[in-house]
């Protein structure tokens, strides 16, 4: 599809304020992402930025929607994992572990394929078959010597399954190991270790004094003057149309055309066919981890099943819309940021 160079430079601000704003204001990310298809809607980098921010904003169904048309119109499917978890939030867990038994292993990236494993597991403890999930995620990259984030993600989520079948002290260690893993603190592991030891931590201990180094107004060390997230905000929303709040999510107005409808999956699961696939879908993605993973010993079930398979929200996102599509094609002119973009709604009809 060929844009118009002024339409190409309106949808390259609006995607790059929706990966500005996907981690501290999803709704208001959304909201650029839906003004952005409204201008190109058969840019297939537009349907993945509104499709992720509609999961970071909880809106699943557009989620759905937005990201099976993503994988339609590239014939790629880097975003099964949150597919998946989408599913799960529907109440349909069952779904979920048919997208992983489905998986094309030879088109997974080792990343994607443990994130669509956890999320798997996840659903298998969703289901009541916590020994299931556990056995899900005793693969040989728990003991990978990898730095890569999902090294501690992996060991989380199965420290977190054995937590859930009374598992305690197997539980404490792979959530000890997960912390030493996450450099990049995308898990709680270290808190939920503390937890594990009966430390209680006062979160106003901490939140007595600023950050000195979060003060509004203060100078960066290339001479601008970082505003914070708030000054970002009031430079994105611009000139609001009335009765609308800026925060307020769009409503879904994707063409019921690009999505696929959903399909009825089989609820039942075996198992050892399960492991099967879990072998094929982690081992193909990547090389295998230096070191052979040896199972720990079972036992038995106890604990009520967790809500998710880990405690944060969702499939770790490697890129936000503006890693993807920021860009707009290298439409967006230089100089030019979201800031002169307005609001999601202005000038777009």
């Amino acid at each position: 599809m060929s844009l118009t160079k002024p339409v190409a430079d309106r949808v390259a601000r609006h995607l790059v304020a929706t990966g500005r704003l996907i981690d501290e204001d999803p709704a208001l990310a959304l909201e650029h992402a839906v003004a952005a298809r409204r201008l190109a809607a058969r840019i297939a980098a537009v349907r993945e930025a509104v499709g992720l921010a509609a999961y970071r904003a909880g809106e699943w169904q557009t989620a759905l929607t937005e990201l099976r048309t993503y994988h339609r119109m590239t014939g790629r499917q880097p975003h099964l994992a949150v597919l998946a978890d989408c599913e799960r939030a529907l109440g349909r867990p069952e779904r979920a572990i048919d997208l992983y038994r489905g998986a094309d292993s030879a088109s997974l990236d080792k990343a994607a394929a443990i994130e669509l494993l956890i999320v798997a597991a996840g659903a298998r403890a969703d289901l009541g078959q916590r020994d299931a999930a556990v056995a899900m995620l005793q693969v040989r990259e728990l003991t990978a010597t990898s730095a890569e984030p999902w090294v501690a993600r992996l060991r989380y989520a199965y420290a977190d399954a054995l937590l859930a079948t009374g598992r305690q002290e197997e539980a404490r260690e792979w959530f000890a190991r997960a912390a030493d893993a996450d450099e990049l603190g995308d898990t709680d592991a270290a808190e939920r270790l503390l937890e594990l030891d009966g430390v209680v931590l006062e979160e106003d201990e901490f939140d007595d004094e600023p950050d000195p180094d979060e003060a509004g107004g203060e100078a960066t060390p290339n001479g601008d003057v970082s505003s914070g997230p708030a000054g970002e905000r009031t430079a994105l929303d611009g000139d609001q149309p009335d009765g609308e709040a800026p925060g307020r999510p769009a409503e879904p107005d994707a063409d019921r055309s690009d999505g696929e409808p959903d399909a009825e999956v089989p609820a039942g699961a075996d198992d050892e066919s399960d492991r099967d696939l879990r072998s094929d879908v982690v081992d193909r993605a990547g090389d295998p981890a230096d070191t052979a993973m040896t199972a720990p010993d079972e036992g038995p079930a106890a604990a009520e099943p967790t809500e998710t398979a880990t405690r944060s929200s969702g499939p770790k996102a490697d890129a936000t819309p503006a890693q993807t599509v920021g860009g707009a094609e290298d439409r967006n002119p230089g100089g030019q940021g979201s800031e002169d973009v307005g609001s999601p709604d202005q000038g777009d009809s």
